[in-house]
């Protein structure tokens, strides 16, 4: 459920949807999102000193916090 929702709010920020791609890495204790996206917008998934990336994150610790998981999202370039 992460993985979707951290995609769909990429894929609205970005002008290459496209080229949106989640990739979940389950560990023991937490789960990590790595998010990739065109080069060219990687500025606009991270934002203004990094406010589009935080609130991105805000969202799935909640999200993650109802079924009682700790999840993490990397914004690979």
């Amino acid at each position: 459920m992460e993985k979707d929702l951290v995609e769909y709010i990429a894929k609205s920020l970005v002008d290459q949807p496209d080229e949106v791609v989640v990739n979940v890495i389950e560990g023991e204790q937490s789960t990590i999102l790595e998010l990739k996206v065109a080069a060219d917008d990687v500025g606009k998934v991270i934002g203004k000193q990094g406010r589009i990336a935080n609130a991105v994150r805000v969202i799935l610790s909640a999200s993650a916090a109802k079924g009682g998981k700790h999840v993490q999202l990397e914004i690979l370039d």
